[in-house]
């Protein structure tokens, strides 16, 4: 796969766990008062946004064919570990500003900038740490 295509395809793809995680928040959001659900929002729309990220990286950018509980186990624990420090990133953007503006659209373009600077640090890790195989190649 060429630079080109890979980052498209990549781009795409944070874009959907990028939806996912905000719709899941904004879900989250209408049970209740937004400044006591804030919190929650963040933490299930992550959880729902890495679940779909995941997926997607494995099958179409790295393609990863290992199926397994063991592997996919593992390889899910390092990127979940990697994805600690992207989402202080993206969290701190949001959070800062919900913080600033107290709009919910301010906080979810905090969102989505958080995300996307989450996402560009995370392909480099993922490449690195998660996904790597013995020849260092990322797709066939």
């Amino acid at each position: 796969m060429n630079r080109r295509t890979l980052t498209l395809r990549y781009a795409a793809f944070a874009a959907i766990a990028t939806v996912v995680n905000i719709t899941t928040q904004n879900s989250v959001l209408q049970l209740g008062e937004a400044s006591d659900l804030l919190a929650l929002a963040m933490i299930v729309g992550t959880i729902a946004g890495l679940l779909t990220k995941y997926l997607l990286d494995k099958l179409w950018i790295f393609y990863d064919q290992e199926i397994g509980l063991k592997s996919d186990g593992w390889k899910f624990s390092l990127y979940t570990a990697v994805g600690g420090l992207t989402t202080i990133i993206s969290w701190s953007a949001e959070a800062a500003s919900w913080t600033i503006w107290g709009t919910e659209v301010m906080r979810d373009v905090g969102a989505f900038v958080g995300l996307t600077i989450g996402y560009m640090v995370r392909f480099q890790l993922d490449k690195r740490f998660v996904f790597s195989d013995r020849q260092g190649r990322i797709a066939p």
